[in-house]
């Protein structure tokens, strides 16, 4: 169609992706570079796919990180939060230094990544999409601090996009809520329990759908809302859960 704006069009825009050496975050940087933008990837350890070392619970770092983006590229266009850890442990089992670590990592981290992004977002509008879970709209007696921190994304992204839409042009937010997706955080949790395969079989038995997701379902609705395809979109959590929550 004439005039369309093409769903996975990145072409020209700066996109910073945390966590980008996990699952996830190294496939959103790929779908990225596919759709003709510049990924950027940070994460704790270096390595070929990494661009920053980057601790997210450290201001120091994401100052260090967005003042070298902005010395290098003059610009971000978006932004994508997807480190993040997991703790299986219901409230008896979770101690106060682990409930700290994990909201430390997946809400401060978040945090502060939107709030040192946006600076640079506000120069010419942009997207922030944050990755939130489906344990963060339901409860989890067994991943209390996960659950929790997750709760805390959602919500934290709402207020980011309400306050991002002051500005003109707007800085859009949102979050993407999947539910067990294929690598290497499904491993760990399933690795927790007595026989980890029959938990991962467990979590897929549990989607509608009758498997986990995969990485690349993630980054490809990443990629959309980091798009102009998306420009009326901010504010949403967005279940991509193989009907998970639909119950």
């Amino acid at each position: 169609m004439p005039g369309a704006t093409r769903v996975t069009d990145l072409s020209h825009k700066v996109e910073l992706v945390t966590g980008g050496a996990g699952s996830i975050g190294a496939a959103i940087a790929v779908a990225v570079r596919d759709a003709g933008g510049i990924a950027l990837a940070s994460d704790l350890a270096g390595g070929d796919s990494v661009d920053f070392i980057h601790d997210v619970t450290q201001e120091a770092d994401w100052q260090r990180i967005t003042a070298a983006i902005a010395d290098r590229h003059g610009r971000l266009d978006g932004l994508v939060n997807a480190a993040g850890i997991a703790v299986v442990g219901g409230l008896d089992k979770t101690d106060f230094a682990t409930w700290r670590r994990v909201l430390s990592v997946n809400l401060d981290g978040t945090f502060l990544g939107c709030k040192y992004a946006l600076p640079l977002l506000r120069q010419r509008g942009g997207a922030i999409v944050n990755l939130s879970s489906v344990l963060g709209l339901v409860g989890s007696g067994s991943m209390i601090a996960y659950s929790a921190s997750k709760g805390g994304v959602s919500l934290l992204t709402k207020s980011v996009a309400l306050n991002g839409a002051r500005y003109q042009p707007p800085v859009r937010c949102n979050a993407i809520c999947p539910a067990f997706i294929d690598g290497a955080m499904v491993d760990d949790i399933a690795a927790a329990a007595r026989d980890p395969d029959k938990a991962r079989d467990n979590f897929a038995g549990d989607i509608p759908l009758a498997r986990l997701g995969r990485p690349g379902e993630v980054a490809g609705l990443c990629v959309y809302l980091l798009s102009d395809a998306s420009a009326f979109i901010t504010g949403a959590d967005l279940p991509i859960d193989g009907g998970l929550t639909a119950r």
